[in-house]
């Protein structure tokens, strides 16, 4: 079954919307949050205690996947469904903002990144054709464009640069996609400059894609710029497209990015809360080992 977005219902006050997303391996009702199994796992969690939470989407990081076990050995396990067992859509990043954490141990070029595992110290070449392949390989149902994460702050000229080489390898990612039951998304980036974040619109909008993400918000800039960018350039991406918010998970930040318009929200911060012992309510946070 091919990918499709259905927008159901608009709010009249604000832009939330409800939506439909249909994969190869279920339907996503939206807004809807995708907790992180960056390993082929959400940490301490058994698949179906994640579905029983009410979680419809699994989001797994393929930089990871890559070094280990690697994504030929989990195509011949059946494919990333069955590696991890769950039966629901999965979304797969393309490794872009992993390679970008290894600050000391990548180098980027005009075709792709060089960057060196953090687990043996083996260097690896990633393109924009080589980031679909193996996603491609991995079987999920989502899966996003390489772009490259500027730092939070850098200057005009870096993100403008790096705005061309994300466009430039948007474009080579449409072009390798061959499976055309999964869907592709596009990554708008263009860091703290309102005007490159427009120019990303207008140059990955024509390209074609199954959907758009907001990237470079959760950087380390200050949370009212990430609204800011939120609430000017959510409107400018195409309504009947779903709209991804990439690495924003707090229950506030996700009531916010909802009433602006935003379908996907993707962070490690509620399992990784959890683990620590700290609990999110209506009025206020818990933690619960103060208990003792």
């Amino acid at each position: 079954m091919p990918f499709s977005f259905e927008l159901i219902k608009k709010d009249l006050q604000t832009s939330a919307r409800l939506g439909k997303m249909v994969t190869p391996h279920g339907t996503v009702q939206t807004p809807a949050f995708m907790p992180v199994g960056t390993q082929g796992t959400v940490k301490s969690m058994r698949p179906e205690e994640i579905q029983n939470c009410g979680a419809q989407i699994l989001l797994s990081n393929t930089y990871h996947l890559y070094l280990r076990p690697g994504h030929e050995t989990i195509r011949r396990m059946g494919g990333l469904h069955s590696f991890m067992n769950w039966p629901g859509p999965i979304l797969t990043d393309s490794g872009g903002f992993q390679v970008y954490s290894l600050a000391a141990l990548r180098k980027i070029g005009p075709d792709g990144v060089m960057f060196q595992s953090h687990i043996d110290g083996s260097k690896h070449f990633l393109t924009p054709q080589k980031a679909v392949l193996i996603q491609e390989a991995l079987g999920s149902d989502i899966m996003m464009c390489l772009d490259e994460c500027t730092h939070y702050p850098a200057t005009r000229k870096q993100t403008s640069d790096s705005l061309d080489l994300t466009v430039k390898w948007a474009g080579l990612c449409r072009k390798a996609k061959t499976n055309p039951e999964q869907a592709l998304f596009g990554i708008v980036q263009g860091g703290a400059y309102m005007d490159l974040r427009r120019q990303a619109v207008l140059q990955t909008v024509p390209i074609g894609f199954d959907g758009y993400a907001l990237g470079g918000v959760s950087v380390g800039e200050p949370k009212e710029m990430m609204q800011a960018i939120t609430d000017e350039i959510t409107p400018l991406l195409p309504s009947e497209k779903p709209r991804y918010l990439m690495g924003v998970g707090t229950p506030a930040d996700i009531v916010y990015g909802v009433s602006r318009g935003i379908d996907l929200f993707d962070c490690v911060i509620p399992t990784r809360s959890a683990r620590h012992g700290l609990l999110f309510t209506n009025s206020e946070k818990i933690v619960i080992k103060n208990a003792r």
